[in-house]
């Protein structure tokens, strides 16, 4: 018996510059972490194709913004979503 199993094309147009999306996810969580005036201890960063979604609770709108600039450098410009709320 032959087991066929698919295969994925266009990986790259799915995750930029030809990362998977683990290994973005995993850079992004790491260019969060090492900000040092942003706690990010309760964002939770999610890929979704090439998109990044920061999704938890932030202290201040600016450390939301903060979190989306830094995801943004990472992935891309426009390739973030926010589901963060602030506390």
């Amino acid at each position: 018996m032959v087991q066929l199993f698919q295969i994925l094309t266009g990986h790259e147009d799915q995750c930029e510059r030809g990362h998977s999306q683990s290994s973005m996810r995993a850079a992004v969580e790491s260019a969060l972490s090492a900000d040092p005036d942003l706690d990010c201890t309760e964002i939770t960063v999610t890929m979704l194709g090439r998109y990044a979604v920061l999704e938890g609770f932030a202290h201040s709108a600016g450390d939301i913004v903060r979190a989306m600039m830094i995801a943004e450098d990472v992935v891309g410009q426009g390739n973030v979503q926010s589901r963060m709320l602030r506390r």
